[in-house]
Protein backbone atom coordinates (compact mmCIF):
# COMPACT_ATOMS: atom_id res chain seq x y z
CA UNK A 1 0.00 0.00 0.00
CA UNK A 2 1.05 3.53 -0.89
CA UNK A 3 1.72 5.34 2.05
CA UNK A 4 2.65 8.77 1.11
CA UNK A 5 2.03 10.97 -1.57
CA UNK A 6 4.53 9.76 -4.77
CA UNK A 7 6.64 12.34 -6.45
CA UNK A 8 6.28 11.77 -9.90
CA UNK A 9 9.99 13.59 -11.30
CA UNK A 10 9.87 12.61 -14.42
CA UNK A 11 6.65 14.18 -15.61
CA UNK A 12 6.62 18.31 -15.89
CA UNK A 13 4.09 18.52 -12.89
CA UNK A 14 5.84 21.24 -11.29
CA UNK A 15 4.55 24.58 -11.26
CA UNK A 16 6.51 28.06 -11.45
CA UNK A 17 7.39 28.67 -7.45
CA UNK A 18 6.52 32.01 -8.19
CA UNK A 19 3.73 34.29 -9.61
CA UNK A 20 3.91 36.72 -12.35
CA UNK A 21 4.60 39.40 -9.43
CA UNK A 22 7.66 37.42 -8.40
CA UNK A 23 6.01 36.19 -5.08
CA UNK A 24 6.13 32.61 -3.87
CA UNK A 25 2.59 31.21 -4.78
CA UNK A 26 2.70 30.21 -1.67
CA UNK A 27 3.33 33.23 0.12
CA UNK A 28 0.89 35.24 -2.20
CA UNK A 29 -1.79 32.83 -1.19
CA UNK A 30 -1.45 33.43 2.10
CA UNK A 31 -1.46 37.20 2.05
CA UNK A 32 -4.10 37.58 -1.18
CA UNK A 33 -6.38 34.86 -1.68
CA UNK A 34 -9.63 34.67 0.45
CA UNK A 35 -10.25 30.80 0.58
CA UNK A 36 -13.77 29.52 0.68
CA UNK A 37 -14.75 27.84 4.01
CA UNK A 38 -10.60 27.86 4.96
CA UNK A 39 -9.61 28.56 8.70
CA UNK A 40 -7.02 31.38 7.48
CA UNK A 41 -5.12 31.11 10.98
CA UNK A 42 -3.80 27.86 9.81
CA UNK A 43 -1.70 29.40 7.34
CA UNK A 44 -0.62 31.93 9.02
CA UNK A 45 2.40 32.45 10.31
CA UNK A 46 3.45 31.12 14.03
CA UNK A 47 4.59 35.04 14.80
CA UNK A 48 1.42 35.92 13.90
CA UNK A 49 -0.47 33.04 16.10
CA UNK A 50 -0.65 30.37 13.41
CA UNK A 51 0.37 27.42 12.19
CA UNK A 52 2.52 28.67 9.32
CA UNK A 53 1.06 25.32 7.13
CA UNK A 54 1.70 26.28 3.12
CA UNK A 55 -2.22 25.41 1.91
CA UNK A 56 -1.79 22.85 -0.57
CA UNK A 57 -1.47 23.87 -4.33
CA UNK A 58 -2.60 21.83 -6.98
CA UNK A 59 -1.54 22.53 -10.49
CA UNK A 60 -2.67 19.83 -12.68
CA UNK A 61 -5.27 16.80 -13.29
CA UNK A 62 -5.30 14.11 -15.78
CA UNK A 63 -8.13 11.18 -15.05
CA UNK A 64 -9.04 10.61 -11.41
CA UNK A 65 -5.67 11.70 -10.55
CA UNK A 66 -4.18 15.22 -9.50
CA UNK A 67 -1.01 16.82 -8.59
CA UNK A 68 0.45 19.95 -6.22
CA UNK A 69 3.17 22.41 -6.92
CA UNK A 70 5.70 19.93 -5.37
CA UNK A 71 4.91 17.04 -7.87
CA UNK A 72 3.08 15.00 -5.72
CA UNK A 73 0.31 12.78 -6.80
CA UNK A 74 -2.84 12.06 -5.56
CA UNK A 75 -6.37 9.93 -6.06
CA UNK A 76 -9.13 12.86 -6.63
CA UNK A 77 -11.61 10.73 -3.91
CA UNK A 78 -14.23 13.86 -4.27
CA UNK A 79 -14.30 14.90 -8.15
CA UNK A 80 -12.91 18.07 -6.93
CA UNK A 81 -16.17 18.59 -5.02
CA UNK A 82 -18.74 16.46 -6.53
CA UNK A 83 -18.06 17.81 -10.05
CA UNK A 84 -15.46 16.02 -12.35
CA UNK A 85 -17.50 13.32 -13.59
CA UNK A 86 -15.90 12.84 -16.47
CA UNK A 87 -12.00 13.00 -15.24
CA UNK A 88 -9.83 15.81 -15.46
CA UNK A 89 -7.62 16.58 -17.98
CA UNK A 90 -10.28 16.29 -21.36
CA UNK A 91 -8.55 18.13 -24.56
CA UNK A 92 -12.15 17.46 -25.85
CA UNK A 93 -14.26 19.80 -23.76
CA UNK A 94 -10.91 22.94 -23.52
CA UNK A 95 -10.94 22.68 -27.17
CA UNK A 96 -15.34 23.23 -26.93
CA UNK A 97 -14.47 25.99 -25.13
CA UNK A 98 -12.21 27.34 -26.79
CA UNK A 99 -14.16 27.51 -30.45
CA UNK A 100 -17.28 28.97 -28.84
CA UNK A 101 -14.93 31.64 -26.80
CA UNK A 102 -14.09 32.72 -30.47
CA UNK A 103 -17.62 32.35 -32.31
CA UNK A 104 -19.70 33.99 -29.36
CA UNK A 105 -17.69 34.45 -26.06
CA UNK A 106 -20.73 36.08 -24.11
CA UNK A 107 -24.49 37.07 -24.45
CA UNK A 108 -27.13 36.99 -22.11
CA UNK A 109 -30.53 35.35 -21.81
CA UNK A 110 -32.14 38.61 -20.88
CA UNK A 111 -34.85 38.68 -23.86
CA UNK A 112 -32.23 37.28 -26.50
CA UNK A 113 -31.22 33.95 -26.91
CA UNK A 114 -28.50 32.20 -28.28
CA UNK A 115 -27.84 28.22 -29.78
CA UNK A 116 -25.94 27.18 -27.26
CA UNK A 117 -28.59 27.77 -24.55
CA UNK A 118 -31.01 26.96 -26.89
CA UNK A 119 -29.65 23.14 -27.92
CA UNK A 120 -28.08 22.67 -24.47
CA UNK A 121 -32.14 23.58 -22.73
CA UNK A 122 -33.56 20.82 -25.40
CA UNK A 123 -31.27 18.38 -24.80
CA UNK A 124 -31.42 18.49 -20.48
CA UNK A 125 -35.30 18.54 -21.17
CA UNK A 126 -34.96 15.23 -23.00
CA UNK A 127 -33.53 13.90 -19.95
CA UNK A 128 -35.91 15.20 -17.59
CA UNK A 129 -38.28 13.10 -16.50
CA UNK A 130 -42.58 13.97 -16.97
CA UNK A 131 -42.94 16.98 -18.40
CA UNK A 132 -40.02 19.25 -16.83
CA UNK A 133 -39.47 20.66 -19.96
CA UNK A 134 -38.44 24.50 -19.12
CA UNK A 135 -34.60 25.42 -18.51
CA UNK A 136 -33.82 28.24 -16.81
CA UNK A 137 -30.40 28.86 -16.20
CA UNK A 138 -27.51 29.62 -13.27
CA UNK A 139 -23.77 30.06 -12.63
CA UNK A 140 -24.24 27.20 -9.97
CA UNK A 141 -25.97 25.07 -7.35
CA UNK A 142 -26.71 28.28 -4.80
CA UNK A 143 -28.36 30.02 -7.62
CA UNK A 144 -30.37 27.51 -8.49
CA UNK A 145 -31.96 26.57 -5.36
CA UNK A 146 -32.67 30.53 -4.78
CA UNK A 147 -33.95 30.38 -8.36
CA UNK A 148 -36.41 27.05 -7.49
CA UNK A 149 -38.08 29.27 -4.50
CA UNK A 150 -38.45 32.17 -6.22
CA UNK A 151 -40.35 30.64 -8.95
CA UNK A 152 -42.04 28.54 -6.09
CA UNK A 153 -43.54 31.91 -4.58
CA UNK A 154 -44.47 34.10 -7.88
CA UNK A 155 -45.80 30.50 -9.24
CA UNK A 156 -48.79 30.53 -6.41
CA UNK A 157 -48.83 34.11 -6.35
CA UNK A 158 -49.89 33.87 -10.18
CA UNK A 159 -52.35 31.10 -9.44
CA UNK A 160 -54.34 32.53 -6.41
CA UNK A 161 -52.69 31.10 -3.51
CA UNK A 162 -50.25 34.14 -2.62
CA UNK A 163 -49.95 32.70 1.12
CA UNK A 164 -48.08 30.09 0.14
CA UNK A 165 -44.43 30.82 0.55
CA UNK A 166 -42.49 28.30 3.14
CA UNK A 167 -40.04 25.55 2.48
CA UNK A 168 -39.73 22.79 3.85
CA UNK A 169 -36.44 21.03 4.26
CA UNK A 170 -34.18 18.29 6.33
CA UNK A 171 -32.06 18.63 9.01
CA UNK A 172 -28.39 18.75 8.51
CA UNK A 173 -28.81 19.18 4.82
CA UNK A 174 -26.96 21.74 2.83
CA UNK A 175 -28.46 23.37 -0.04
CA UNK A 176 -26.50 26.57 -0.50
CA UNK A 177 -24.90 29.79 0.12
CA UNK A 178 -27.02 32.56 -0.73
CA UNK A 179 -29.30 34.04 1.99
CA UNK A 180 -32.29 32.17 0.58
CA UNK A 181 -30.60 28.74 -0.35
CA UNK A 182 -28.70 29.14 3.27
CA UNK A 183 -31.89 28.93 4.97
CA UNK A 184 -33.19 26.40 3.77
CA UNK A 185 -30.19 25.35 4.38
CA UNK A 186 -30.48 22.77 7.70
CA UNK A 187 -26.68 23.62 9.11
CA UNK A 188 -26.91 25.90 12.19
CA UNK A 189 -23.30 26.35 12.35
CA UNK A 190 -23.38 27.57 8.93
CA UNK A 191 -26.15 30.01 9.49
CA UNK A 192 -25.52 31.79 12.83
CA UNK A 193 -23.03 34.34 11.42
CA UNK A 194 -25.62 35.87 8.45
CA UNK A 195 -28.92 35.73 11.17
CA UNK A 196 -31.27 36.98 10.37
CA UNK A 197 -31.94 34.95 7.19
CA UNK A 198 -35.03 34.72 5.09
CA UNK A 199 -37.79 33.68 7.31
CA UNK A 200 -39.94 30.69 6.11
CA UNK A 201 -38.20 27.64 6.46
CA UNK A 202 -38.77 24.62 8.58
CA UNK A 203 -36.88 21.33 8.90
CA UNK A 204 -37.57 18.06 9.15
CA UNK A 205 -35.64 14.69 10.22
CA UNK A 206 -33.07 13.47 7.41
CA UNK A 207 -33.36 9.76 5.91
CA UNK A 208 -30.29 8.67 8.42
CA UNK A 209 -31.28 5.06 9.11
CA UNK A 210 -28.10 4.52 11.22
CA UNK A 211 -29.04 6.90 13.31
CA UNK A 212 -32.94 5.95 13.01
CA UNK A 213 -34.68 5.90 16.30
CA UNK A 214 -34.36 2.23 17.52
CA UNK A 215 -37.65 0.44 16.69
CA UNK A 216 -37.13 1.47 13.47
CA UNK A 217 -33.53 0.72 12.51
CA UNK A 218 -34.29 -2.77 11.78
CA UNK A 219 -37.46 -1.85 9.10
CA UNK A 220 -36.05 0.62 6.46
CA UNK A 221 -39.52 0.59 4.86
CA UNK A 222 -41.24 1.54 8.10
CA UNK A 223 -38.53 4.26 8.69
CA UNK A 224 -38.94 5.81 5.29
CA UNK A 225 -42.67 5.80 5.88
CA UNK A 226 -41.93 7.41 9.18
CA UNK A 227 -39.49 10.31 8.10
CA UNK A 228 -41.74 10.96 5.42
CA UNK A 229 -44.75 11.64 7.35
CA UNK A 230 -42.78 14.02 9.17
CA UNK A 231 -43.04 16.28 6.04
CA UNK A 232 -47.08 16.19 6.33
CA UNK A 233 -46.98 16.79 9.68
CA UNK A 234 -44.80 19.80 9.55
CA UNK A 235 -47.05 21.07 6.79
CA UNK A 236 -49.93 20.65 8.44
CA UNK A 237 -48.70 22.70 11.59
CA UNK A 238 -47.57 25.39 9.14
CA UNK A 239 -50.60 25.13 7.71
CA UNK A 240 -51.03 23.70 4.38
CA UNK A 241 -51.99 27.42 2.73
CA UNK A 242 -48.97 28.62 3.82
CA UNK A 243 -46.63 26.15 2.36
CA UNK A 244 -44.95 26.26 -1.39
CA UNK A 245 -42.17 23.77 -2.03
CA UNK A 246 -40.25 21.19 -0.09
CA UNK A 247 -36.78 21.23 -1.12
CA UNK A 248 -34.87 17.15 -0.54
CA UNK A 249 -31.98 15.65 -2.57
CA UNK A 250 -32.30 12.20 -3.81
CA UNK A 251 -29.32 11.30 -1.36
CA UNK A 252 -28.53 14.16 1.46
CA UNK A 253 -24.92 15.16 1.19
CA UNK A 254 -24.35 16.75 4.13
CA UNK A 255 -23.96 14.38 7.40
CA UNK A 256 -22.42 12.07 5.20
CA UNK A 257 -24.77 10.33 2.31
CA UNK A 258 -27.98 9.32 3.32
CA UNK A 259 -29.57 7.79 0.17
CA UNK A 260 -33.58 7.20 0.74
CA UNK A 261 -35.49 4.49 2.30
CA UNK A 262 -37.74 2.31 0.25
CA UNK A 263 -40.87 3.99 -0.43
CA UNK A 264 -40.01 7.40 1.04
CA UNK A 265 -40.42 9.51 -2.16
CA UNK A 266 -43.28 7.71 -3.60
CA UNK A 267 -45.06 8.83 0.17
CA UNK A 268 -43.32 12.27 -0.38
CA UNK A 269 -44.96 12.86 -3.78
CA UNK A 270 -48.40 11.64 -2.27
CA UNK A 271 -47.92 14.11 0.05
CA UNK A 272 -46.67 17.22 -1.58
CA UNK A 273 -49.70 16.24 -4.24
CA UNK A 274 -52.35 16.08 -1.40
CA UNK A 275 -51.55 19.53 -0.05
CA UNK A 276 -50.51 21.07 -3.41
CA UNK A 277 -47.08 21.80 -2.33
CA UNK A 278 -44.26 21.80 -4.94
CA UNK A 279 -41.05 18.66 -4.74
CA UNK A 280 -38.34 20.42 -5.10
CA UNK A 281 -35.06 17.65 -6.11
CA UNK A 282 -32.01 19.16 -5.23
CA UNK A 283 -29.64 17.41 -7.34
CA UNK A 284 -26.54 19.87 -7.46
CA UNK A 285 -24.48 16.77 -6.57
CA UNK A 286 -26.79 13.89 -7.64
CA UNK A 287 -27.41 14.89 -10.66
CA UNK A 288 -25.30 13.70 -13.88
CA UNK A 289 -24.89 10.19 -13.05
CA UNK A 290 -23.26 10.62 -9.48
CA UNK A 291 -25.97 8.10 -8.30
CA UNK A 292 -26.03 6.28 -12.58
CA UNK A 293 -29.28 8.14 -13.98
CA UNK A 294 -29.09 11.67 -15.60
CA UNK A 295 -30.84 12.65 -12.85
CA UNK A 296 -31.17 10.86 -9.63
CA UNK A 297 -34.82 11.32 -9.23
CA UNK A 298 -35.19 8.66 -11.90
CA UNK A 299 -32.69 6.19 -9.84
CA UNK A 300 -35.30 6.33 -7.24
CA UNK A 301 -38.66 6.19 -9.11
CA UNK A 302 -40.08 9.50 -9.00
CA UNK A 303 -41.23 12.83 -10.66
CA UNK A 304 -40.23 16.45 -9.34
CA UNK A 305 -41.88 19.75 -10.57
CA UNK A 306 -38.37 21.21 -10.46
CA UNK A 307 -34.53 19.98 -10.32
CA UNK A 308 -31.93 22.46 -9.83
CA UNK A 309 -28.53 20.87 -11.07
CA UNK A 310 -24.99 22.22 -11.38
CA UNK A 311 -21.04 20.69 -10.44
CA UNK A 312 -21.94 17.52 -12.76
CA UNK A 313 -23.37 19.87 -16.03
CA UNK A 314 -20.20 20.83 -17.32
CA UNK A 315 -17.99 18.48 -15.07
CA UNK A 316 -16.81 21.40 -13.92
CA UNK A 317 -14.94 22.54 -17.09
CA UNK A 318 -16.93 25.98 -17.01
CA UNK A 319 -19.21 27.18 -14.06
CA UNK A 320 -22.79 26.56 -14.70
CA UNK A 321 -26.20 25.44 -12.76
CA UNK A 322 -30.23 24.87 -14.11
CA UNK A 323 -33.41 25.11 -12.82
CA UNK A 324 -35.54 22.75 -14.55
CA UNK A 325 -39.48 23.51 -13.98
CA UNK A 326 -42.58 21.51 -15.05
CA UNK A 327 -44.44 22.75 -17.75
CA UNK A 328 -47.24 23.87 -15.15
CA UNK A 329 -45.43 25.62 -13.82
CA UNK A 330 -44.26 27.69 -16.61
CA UNK A 331 -48.06 28.09 -17.89
CA UNK A 332 -48.66 30.86 -15.85
CA UNK A 333 -46.23 32.84 -17.79
CA UNK A 334 -47.10 32.78 -21.19
CA UNK A 335 -49.57 35.11 -21.25
CA UNK A 336 -50.39 38.84 -20.66
CA UNK A 337 -47.06 41.18 -19.59
CA UNK A 338 -46.25 38.41 -16.78
CA UNK A 339 -42.39 37.48 -16.84
CA UNK A 340 -40.20 35.94 -14.38
CA UNK A 341 -38.44 38.88 -12.84
CA UNK A 342 -35.22 36.90 -12.03
CA UNK A 343 -31.63 36.33 -13.48
CA UNK A 344 -28.56 36.11 -13.39
CA UNK A 345 -25.66 37.47 -15.96
CA UNK A 346 -23.57 34.70 -16.09
CA UNK A 347 -26.83 32.05 -16.24
CA UNK A 348 -26.73 30.46 -19.96
CA UNK A 349 -23.35 31.76 -20.74
CA UNK A 350 -22.06 30.43 -23.97
CA UNK A 351 -18.83 29.31 -23.87
CA UNK A 352 -20.30 26.90 -20.43
CA UNK A 353 -23.12 25.79 -22.24
CA UNK A 354 -20.65 24.26 -24.66
CA UNK A 355 -18.92 22.62 -22.66
CA UNK A 356 -21.66 21.16 -21.24
CA UNK A 357 -23.01 20.03 -24.75
CA UNK A 358 -19.50 18.07 -25.44
CA UNK A 359 -20.03 16.72 -21.77
CA UNK A 360 -22.92 15.14 -22.18
CA UNK A 361 -21.15 13.48 -25.52
CA UNK A 362 -18.97 11.94 -23.85
CA UNK A 363 -21.61 10.89 -21.42
CA UNK A 364 -23.23 9.15 -23.91
CA UNK A 365 -20.20 8.01 -25.67
CA UNK A 366 -19.10 6.27 -22.97
CA UNK A 367 -22.14 5.03 -21.23
CA UNK A 368 -20.71 6.93 -17.80
CA UNK A 369 -24.73 6.52 -16.70
CA UNK A 370 -24.53 2.53 -17.04
CA UNK A 371 -20.66 2.06 -15.87
CA UNK A 372 -21.71 3.95 -12.93
CA UNK A 373 -24.73 1.77 -12.17
CA UNK A 374 -22.67 -1.68 -13.46
CA UNK A 375 -20.06 -0.84 -10.60
CA UNK A 376 -21.25 0.68 -7.75
CA UNK A 377 -22.13 -2.63 -5.93
CA UNK A 378 -18.37 -2.97 -6.52
CA UNK A 379 -17.81 0.30 -5.01
CA UNK A 380 -19.66 -0.79 -2.02
CA UNK A 381 -18.82 -3.65 -1.01
CA UNK A 382 -14.77 -2.93 -1.55
CA UNK A 383 -15.79 0.38 0.69
CA UNK A 384 -17.27 -2.24 3.34
CA UNK A 385 -14.28 -3.92 3.94
CA UNK A 386 -13.63 -0.77 6.20
CA UNK A 387 -16.11 -2.37 8.81
CA UNK A 388 -14.10 -4.25 10.26
CA UNK A 389 -12.27 -1.47 11.72
CA UNK A 390 -12.90 -0.26 14.99
CA UNK A 391 -13.58 3.34 14.05
CA UNK A 392 -15.90 2.51 11.06
CA UNK A 393 -19.50 2.42 12.07
CA UNK A 394 -21.16 2.86 8.95
CA UNK A 395 -20.66 2.79 5.27
CA UNK A 396 -23.83 4.15 3.30
CA UNK A 397 -24.62 5.55 0.00
CA UNK A 398 -25.79 5.09 -3.42
CA UNK A 399 -24.01 5.06 -7.01
CA UNK A 400 -20.49 6.57 -6.72
CA UNK A 401 -21.28 9.19 -3.63
CA UNK A 402 -20.48 7.38 -0.33
CA UNK A 403 -20.09 8.25 3.31
CA UNK A 404 -18.02 6.71 6.37
CA UNK A 405 -19.31 7.18 9.20
CA UNK A 406 -16.63 6.98 12.31
CA UNK A 407 -17.64 6.24 15.99
CA UNK A 408 -16.13 5.61 19.39
CA UNK A 409 -18.06 2.78 20.25
CA UNK A 410 -19.35 0.42 17.45
CA UNK A 411 -22.11 -1.26 19.66
CA UNK A 412 -23.57 1.20 20.96
CA UNK A 413 -22.80 3.59 18.01
CA UNK A 414 -21.42 6.26 20.32
CA UNK A 415 -20.10 9.35 18.33
CA UNK A 416 -17.73 11.57 18.89
CA UNK A 417 -17.92 14.71 21.08
CA UNK A 418 -16.96 17.98 19.96
CA UNK A 419 -13.65 18.48 21.25
CA UNK A 420 -12.59 15.06 20.08
CA UNK A 421 -14.30 15.19 16.44
CA UNK A 422 -12.01 18.21 15.88
CA UNK A 423 -8.36 16.56 17.03
CA UNK A 424 -9.68 13.53 14.64
CA UNK A 425 -10.73 15.64 11.64
CA UNK A 426 -8.51 18.42 11.60
CA UNK A 427 -6.18 17.32 14.00
CA UNK A 428 -5.23 14.31 12.24
CA UNK A 429 -7.34 12.66 9.17
CA UNK A 430 -7.56 15.97 7.10
CA UNK A 431 -3.95 15.82 6.82
CA UNK A 432 -3.00 12.34 6.83
CA UNK A 433 -5.21 11.16 4.05
CA UNK A 434 -3.48 13.98 2.30
CA UNK A 435 -0.32 12.69 2.77
CA UNK A 436 -1.53 9.20 2.11
CA UNK A 437 -1.94 10.19 -1.45
CA UNK A 438 -6.03 10.70 -1.65
CA UNK A 439 -8.16 13.59 -1.67
CA UNK A 440 -11.49 13.43 0.13
CA UNK A 441 -13.64 14.84 2.64
CA UNK A 442 -13.41 14.75 6.51
CA UNK A 443 -16.68 16.62 7.65
CA UNK A 444 -18.46 16.71 10.73
CA UNK A 445 -21.66 18.53 9.35
CA UNK A 446 -23.84 16.09 11.88
CA UNK A 447 -21.55 13.37 12.72
CA UNK A 448 -17.68 12.87 11.86
CA UNK A 449 -17.75 10.95 8.00
CA UNK A 450 -15.02 10.33 5.52
CA UNK A 451 -16.91 11.29 2.16
CA UNK A 452 -15.85 9.67 -1.14
CA UNK A 453 -17.48 10.78 -4.64
CA UNK A 454 -14.14 10.12 -7.07
CA UNK A 455 -14.83 10.62 -10.95
CA UNK A 456 -16.86 7.92 -12.93
CA UNK A 457 -14.59 6.84 -14.75
CA UNK A 458 -12.95 4.71 -12.30
CA UNK A 459 -13.05 0.98 -11.79
CA UNK A 460 -12.14 -1.89 -9.55
CA UNK A 461 -8.35 -1.14 -9.23
CA UNK A 462 -9.06 2.54 -8.22
CA UNK A 463 -11.78 1.63 -5.88
CA UNK A 464 -9.38 -0.89 -4.21
CA UNK A 465 -6.14 1.89 -3.97
CA UNK A 466 -8.80 4.47 -2.06
CA UNK A 467 -9.94 1.08 0.22
CA UNK A 468 -5.96 0.29 0.81
CA UNK A 469 -4.95 4.13 1.43
CA UNK A 470 -8.41 4.80 3.84
CA UNK A 471 -7.34 1.56 5.76
CA UNK A 472 -3.63 2.95 6.52
CA UNK A 473 -5.09 5.99 7.37
CA UNK A 474 -8.04 5.01 9.68
CA UNK A 475 -5.36 2.36 11.05
CA UNK A 476 -3.14 5.18 12.13
CA UNK A 477 -6.26 6.97 13.75
CA UNK A 478 -7.14 4.69 16.09
CA UNK A 479 -3.46 4.86 17.81
CA UNK A 480 -3.68 8.59 17.40
CA UNK A 481 -6.58 8.30 19.37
Amino acid sequence: MTTTAQNVSTQDTTAKTRTPAGTLYADAARDHLWGHFTRHSVFESPADGGLGQQIPIITRGDGWKIWDDQGNEYIDGLAGLFVVQVGHGREELAQAAAKQSRELAFFPLWSYAHPRAIELAERLAGHAPGDLNRVFFTSGGGESVETAWKLAKQYFKLTGKPTKHKVISRSVAYHGTPQGALSITGIPDAKAMFEPLVPGTHKVPNTNLYRAPEHLREDEKAFGRWAADRIAEAIEFEGPDTVAAVFLEPVQNSGGCFPPPAGYFERVREICDEYDVLLVSDEVICAFGRIGSMFACDDFGYVPDMITCAKGITSGYAPMGAMIASDRLFEPFRHGTTAFTHGFTFGGHPVAAAVAMTNLDIFERERLGDRVKENAPAFRATLEKLLDLPLVGDVRGAGYFYGIELVKDKTTRETFNEAESERLLRGFLSKALFAAGIYCRADDRGDPVIQLAPPLIMGQAEFDDIESRLRGVLTEAENYL
